[in-house]
């Protein structure tokens, strides 16, 4: 994997305590930030999970209609039954910037889709 140019990070926890993570990961080129989502296998077979995720598949429920221009998202959940915290993780990609977003609730409860995809469609929009 290339080595990054700039690494942020911002994270928040929810009132029904679900903690949020962004992480933003900046190339010295597009051509770089390509190169690691395809070793990530992004859009195909995502076999690398955050620690904590069991296993995940690609969520179903999102839709390209949310999709921002130039843009591409890769939406995915943590299958059931899942550990100790239920995890959704999208990451998106728009020219040297590739972007994870993590959403993970503690419990027996899943995180909630909608605050989910909510977000990711506000980092796409300050993404694209």
């Amino acid at each position: 994997m290339a080595p990054p140019r700039h690494i942020a990070a911002r994270g928040w926890t929810m009132p029904d305590g679900t903690r949020a993570r962004i992480y933003l990961l900046r190339f010295n080129s597009t051509a770089f930030a390509t190169h690691t989502r395809d070793e990530l296998n992004l859009g195909t077979t995502m076999q690398l999970t955050p620690a904590g995720a069991e296993e995940t598949a690609f969520d179903t429920t999102w839709t390209f209609s949310r999709a921002v221009k130039g843009v591409a998202s890769y939406v995915l959940t943590e299958k059931a039954p899942h550990g100790p915290a239920h995890t959704r993780l999208a990451y998106s990609g728009a020219g040297d910037t590739l972007a994870l977003i993590v959403h993970e609730r503690p419990g027996k409860k899943e995180a909630a889709r909608i605050p989910f995809q909510q977000t990711v469609i506000l980092q796409n929009q300050l993404l694209g």
